[in-house]
């Protein structure tokens, strides 16, 4: 029988220090998820998720259960995402982003080397386009279609009224298409 996050939560807070780890294992691929497309740099995504669970544990006495614990926790990681994103300094650039701005990307298939470099063109270009968009819409986009939360328990996590994400929503995939648009139209 699989424990639920509340009864997980339970038996963390009564001493049994192993029981986080299943929250950790059931959660981290979310939140890794999460932060890698809020942050776009895989050592950053990897920092943010470990100082996304050391901070649930840390505050874990103060989770109220008012809330599912994947929002609670959705809430800690674009909190953290938030943050480094407003310190980010704009003159470090990793490696990854200095090959992609080179236009090289590993290849995995060369009998389709053709339909591989044209998709990661395509994905190249997505993921910019979602880095370049203001991190509130980026987040909404990230929860709803690389998450697959719904409208209302993304409305939960940040706090805000399910108009405003519908909003974020649409306004920030508009967005998203016209920069790809501008792309489309230079190449």
């Amino acid at each position: 029988m699989e424990l639920s996050d509340t009864q997980i939560i339970e038996r963390t807070l009564g001493g049994d220090t192993d029981a986080f780890n299943l929250l950790v294992r059931r959660w981290e691929r979310h939140i890794y998820g999460l932060t890698l497309r809020m942050l776009g740099r895989d050592d950053e995504a990897k920092d943010a998720t470990q100082e996304t669970f050391l901070s649930a544990y840390r505050n874990l006495s103060k989770f109220r259960g008012e809330a599912k614990f994947s929002s609670w926790i959705y809430r800690i990681a674009l909190n953290i995402c938030n943050t480094r994103l407003r310190g980010r300094s704009r003159f470090v650039i990793s490696i990854e982003e200095q090959r992609e701005e080179s236009g090289f990307e590993p290849v995995a298939d060369t009998n389709d080397l053709g339909d591989n470099i044209q998709q990661q063109q395509i994905t190249l270009h997505v993921r910019r386009a979602l880095q370049s968009l203001p991190a509130e819409m980026r987040q909404v986009i990230v929860m709803k279609e690389y998450e697959g939360l719904k409208f209302s328990e993304i409305a939960d996590i940040l706090g805000i009224p399910l108009s405003t994400v519908k909003t974020r929503m649409y306004t920030g995939l508009s967005e998203m298409r016209k920069r790809l648009e501008r792309l489309r139209e230079a190449i």
